[in-house]
């Protein structure tokens, strides 16, 4: 699987973003498919994340009720709206995808990346 992540940007605070992970090849309905981010000087850490049969999803903390995570199945795509963005938001976002149903939420579990799109929300 080969993913490619795009719609990064400029935002100004409290605007809104999404971005897009176009995947290639056959996503099986037992993989998980999630969006990490990465700010200079920080580790990669979890945003959220889908379950590719069920479309259950999980969130950090820092981005519950501001963003979500949707598929389109139709199109091998997932998505994730952000809203009411913040300066603190502002990173590299990559998507990535595992073979696994479980949620993990550490970035070494996850077997796909796509390249990164950088997110910079202005105060």
């Amino acid at each position: 699987v080969q993913l490619q992540a795009s719609g990064g940007g400029l935002v100004q605070a409290g605007g809104s973003l999404r971005l897009s992970c176009a995947a290639s090849g056959h996503i099986f309905s037992s993989y998980l498919m999630g969006w990490f981010r990465q700010a200079p000087g920080k580790e990669r850490e979890f945003v959220a994340a889908i379950r590719w049969r069920g479309g259950n999803t999980y969130y950090a903390d820092s981005v519950k009720g501001r963003f979500t995570i949707s598929r389109d199945s139709a199109r091998n795509t997932v998505y994730l709206q952000m809203n009411s963005a913040k300066p603190e938001d502002t990173a590299v976002y990559y998507c990535a995808g595992r073979g696994s149903y479980n949620i993990d939420y550490r970035p070494q579990s996850y077997e796909y990346w796509g390249q990164g799109t950088q997110v910079t929300v202005s105060s």
